[in-house]
């Protein structure tokens, strides 16, 4: 009985220790298994190129005996086939509501999209150049509203990437501190974190030693590759996904706000370049005061021309020398008859002495020439400013989905409207801005029928009244009408004194209509008085716009450098500053001493 009852209790043993070698087994294999079913079941929305790519770079990652020692088996596998866990309708669920945190504004889900399989080189090539030039195109018409002009200056002297190699390591320098923290948090990877932070360390001080590729020291492209193959590894390591994530975020941000730091330094330094007067003009202005009061040259006696309403009267208000010299040289050149014509500068106090000795020693055929001190006249009384007020340049800037533009809009200053008052005999005058270049005889405005209008001026109709709404208050317009820029206006001063022109511009002025007056004042004033004048006598845009063909050039009258790049400027667009600089006396000692001809 005893021998029975022991065989009884070793049979129920056995089976007692294989049911639990059975259960240790299982819970050693149902984790596995439920691990990598998981896994293999959800689809994948990528591409099998980029899973080809994924789990060879992990594949070579693993034969390192650093990772190896410290990652589990069941973790190797998953490794091995890296695959996203994503379910099927992500997609669909996520892309409408992404956005852009950084930015802040929505990112189109083209961007998000993947490419399509590349079948064909064409196709696919002409989807993607597409996609990217759109959201290229959302960055320069937000660049053009902000800054203007800066942004069509800065897309034509792009530059093509230098130091190739420098932008490369601080690229993965870059890569190597976003994953350094999370790789240094993991266990049995000392040795790896250590050779982390050498590498990051030997790239710091080579950066520091080199801001170009030729100061890079020798052996450069071993140390690419090391570290190249130090983040290939630190990509294959399991990490803390988010403390990547964060880390990168952080570093967008902050290149981000360097990026914009130097546009805006970039666009403050382009607005400084081209509203400061240049040295060698400044120069040249200073050595003709000088040389005004070294030799106090005498006013010859020209009060009969100067007041005779039978000749063509043209009237400039400036305060540059140069600018106002090229404009006076090319309606001079190619006048049929120069003895007709009589130029009237209009100029401050600070500018007057230069003026009248550059004018003196520079003769124009047989045209006159009269330099003005606005001081002297009596008309800034009233006047906070005491300032000679250069014509007005507004720019408006049109941003749509399909293109982007923007132009600048030149209107007359307080002082234009003292124009009868200033010359009380003349019947017509045509004014002229300092900024242009005549190409053709002008004498055919004084034979043009204005219909008992006030002032010609050829319309700008890339730009409606209903563009500058906010400048012109609350008064009546018509919102689909023209409008138009001074730079070669006809000004018919019989008429304007008729309609007393000058009064209804100071009531405009008067209620404020907004901060920049003017504008719509002189908009206002001139509703039902303006002639349109034929569009072959101006071509403006030649301060901003780089794409006027030469065809148009050739064709035009008058060229009107409008905008911020003007043509005596080092920024000034090379194609449109031949056609100005051909009309400077290249002998002339004063410009030679100043370093102002090229």
């Amino acid at each position: 009985m005893k021998g029975g009852a022991t065989m009884v209790m070793k049979k129920r043993w056995s089976w007692l220790v294989i049911a639990v070698l059975g259960l240790v087994l299982l819970s050693m294999f149902v984790p596995l298994a439920f691990l990598l079913g998981l896994h293999n079941g959800f689809h994948s929305v990528t591409h099998s190129g980029q899973r080809n790519s994924a789990s060879s770079r992990s594949g070579a990652a693993l034969k390192s005996p650093l990772i190896k020692e410290g990652l589990p088996k069941h973790v190797h596998g998953i490794l091995r086939n890296p695959g996203p866990t994503l379910p099927k309708d992500f997609r669909r669920h996520s892309v409408k509501e992404t956005e852009n945190k950084t930015t802040g504004f929505a990112v189109p889900t083209q961007v998000l999209n993947p490419p399509p399989k590349k079948h064909s080189v064409g196709a696919g090539s002409s989807t993607e150049g597409t996609r990217t030039a759109q959201v290229i195109g959302q960055n320069e018409k937000t660049c053009e509203l902000k800054f203007g002009s800066y942004c069509l200056w800065r897309r034509q002297h792009k530059e093509k990437m230098k130091d190739f190699i420098v932008k490369k390591m601080k690229d993965q320098l870059y890569v190597a501190r976003a994953y350094y923290p999370s790789v240094a948090k993991l266990p049995k990877l000392e040795q790896f974190t250590q050779e982390i932070k050498q590498n990051i360390q030997e790239f710091e001080r080579i950066l520091s030693e080199s801001s170009s590729d030729t100061d890079l020291p020798p052996q450069i492209d071993k140390k690419l590759q090391k570290m190249e193959t130090t983040i290939t590894k630190a990509k294959a390591a399991v990490v803390d996904c988010n403390n990547v994530d964060k880390k990168l975020r952080q570093l967008v941000d902050l290149t981000e706000d360097e990026a914009n730091f130097h546009m805006k330094q970039s666009a403050f330094l382009y607005q400084l370049a081209v509203q400061t007067t240049p040295k060698s003009l400044h120069c040249l202005s200073m050595r003709l005061t000088v040389e005004y009061f070294k030799t106090s040259p005498d006013d010859a006696d020209l009060s009969e021309s100067l007041s005779n309403p039978d000749l063509h009267h043209y009237v400039m208000f400036s305060n540059n020398v140069l600018a106002s010299s090229i404009v006076i040289n090319s309606t001079v050149m190619h006048a049929k008859v120069s003895k007709k014509q009589v130029f009237h500068v209009l100029t401050d106090k600070q500018s007057f002495f230069s003026m009248k000795m550059w004018f003196f020693t520079n003769s124009y055929k047989d045209a006159t020439v009269q330099v003005l001190n606005i001081e002297d006249l009596g008309l800034l009384e009233g006047h906070s400013s005491t300032h000679i007020s250069m014509p007005q340049e507004l720019r408006v800037s049109f941003v749509s989905t399909s293109k982007s533009r923007t132009e600048y809009i030149s209107v007359f200053s307080h002082l234009h409207y003292s124009l009868p008052r200033i010359f009380p005999t003349l019947k017509k005058i045509v004014i002229l801005d300092d900024d242009i270049v005549v190409q053709r005889d002008l004498s055919e405005l004084w034979n043009v029928d204005m219909k008992e209008k006030v002032i010609g001026a050829v319309p700008f109709c890339m730009v409606k009244l209903g563009a500058i709404k906010s400048y012109l208050g609350k008064e009546s317009y018509d919102a689909d009408s023209c409008t138009w820029m001074s730079g070669l206006n006809v000004v018919d001063l019989v008429r304007w004194r008729e309609r007393n022109v000058t009064r209804t511009f100071q009531g405009l002025v008067q209620r404020r209509l907004t901060e920049t007056t003017t504008l719509g004042a002189t908009m206002l004033t001139f509703q039902g008085l303006l002639f349109a004048l034929d569009d072959k006598w101006v071509l403006s845009g030649l301060g901003h716009n780089y794409g006027i063909t030469k065809e148009a050039i050739n064709k035009a009258y008058v060229l009107h450098f409008n905008g911020n790049i003007k043509p005596w400027l080092e920024l000034g667009i090379p194609n449109y500053k031949i056609h100005w600089r051909k009309y400077l006396n290249q002998g002339n000692c004063f410009l030679t001493d100043c370093n102002v001809n090229p």
